[in-house]
C-alpha cells in the first residue's frame, strides 16, 4: 500500500506504535476486519496490537514479526515501528562459566558427592560383612569345636573320655510310613508260553500299552520278562502250557469258557483274573 495513507510525520513522532498503526489504518480506510483478513490473523490480535497490549500476543519474538507485517500492510517504515516498540526485547539466558564457581561452593559440591558415594557403598558392604561373619562363625568347623566334650579332671589328672563309638549309617525311606515295601521280581523271572495247538495271546504291558498279540501254533514258544507285563489273556487255553519264574502253572484251572486271563503283580506273582 502507498505511504500517502500514513498519518503526517510529527504526528508519528508523537505517537506509539499503536496509535500509528490505528492512524495508519483509518487514513487507508480499512476496518480491523479488512486487516485481519489481509494479514491473516485475528481480529483481536489486531486490536491489541492498537492497543499496544502485548501480553495478549506471546512472546517478544511474535510480537515484532506482527508489527513488521501490520506496518508492511498501511505503507509505514519498519524501522522506526520497531524502534517506537515499547517491548522489552528478549534476554539470552545467562551462562555461567565453571571456571567462575567460587572456590568453595565447588569444594562443598565435590565432598558432598564423596559422602553420598560413601554413604551408599557402607549401606551395602556393612549387610553383607554381617552375613559374612554369620556364616562364617557357623561353618561345621566351628560347631565340631563347641560341640566336642571337655575331658573331665579328676584329683588334678585328666581323664581320658572313652573313644566315641563308630557313627551308625541311617537309610532313608522314601516309602510311607506304614506302608509295606513291595518286593520286587526277581531278575530274570519270565512267564513261558509253550502251544500244543493253534492259540491267541494278547499281552499288556505295564504301561498299557499292548505288549504283545499274536496267534499261537502248534510248537510255538513266546516268553516275556515278569517285569514288562501288566496282564495277560490266552485263548484256546486246553493247549497251552505256561511257566511263570520257573513254576509251572495249570492255565485250565483258571480258565473260563477255554479263555484264560491272569494278572502279574508287582512281586512277579500271577492272579486268574474272571
Amino acid at each position: 500500500m502507498s505511504s500517502q495513507f500514513a498519518p503526517d510525520s510529527t504526528h508519528q513522532a508523537l505517537a506509539g506504535c499503536g496509535a500509528r498503526l490505528r492512524d495508519a489504518r483509518l487514513a487507508a480506510g480499512l476496518s480491523i476486519d479488512d486487516v485481519a483478513t489481509r494479514l491473516r490473523m485475528p481480529a483481536r490480535v489486531v486490536q491489541s496490537l492498537e492497543a499496544e497490549d502485548w501480553s495478549r500476543l506471546g512472546a517478544p519474538v511474535f510480537v515484532r514479526g506482527q508489527v513488521r507485517s501490520y506496518s508492511r500492510l498501511l505503507g509505514l517504515t519498519t524501522a522506526p515501528m520497531m524502534a517506537a516498540l515499547n517491548i522489552e526485547p528478549v534476554e539470552p539466558t545467562k551462562l555461567v562459566s565453571r571456571t567462575h564457581t567460587p572456590k568453595a561452593q565447588w569444594w562443598a559440591e565435590q565432598i558432598g558427592r564423596r559422602l553420598v558415594y560413601i554413604v551408599l557403598t557402607l549401606s551395602l558392604a556393612i549387610p553383607a560383612w554381617v552375613a559374612t561373619r554369620q556364616h562364617l562363625n557357623g561353618t561345621p568347623a566351628t560347631i565340631a569345636a563347641l560341640d566336642t566334650p571337655v575331658a573331665p579332671v579328676a584329683h588334678g589328672k585328666p581323664v581320658t573320655p572313652a573313644a566315641p563309638a563308630a557313627p551308625r549309617t541311617v537309610v532313608a525311606s522314601m516309602a510311607p510310613m506304614g506302608a509295606a515295601v513291595q518286593p520286587e521280581p526277581a531278575p530274570g523271572a519270565d512267564i513261558v508260553l509253550r502251544a500244543t495247538g493253534q492259540s491267541w495271546l494278547e499281552v499288556i504291558a505295564r504301561d498299557g500299552n499292548v505288549l504283545d498279540k499274536t496267534m499261537l501254533t502248534d510248537g510255538a514258544e513266546k516268553r516275556y520278562p515278569i517285569d514288562q507285563v501288566q496282564r495277560l489273556t490266552i485263548g484256546n487255553a486246553a493247549v497251552v502250557q505256561m511257566q511263570a519264574g520257573g513254576q509251572p502253572m495249570n492255565v485250565m484251572e483258571h480258565a473260563r469258557a477255554n479263555v484264560a486271563r491272569f494278572a502279574v503283580s508287582s512281586d512277579g506273582s500271577l492272579a486268574a483274573q474272571d
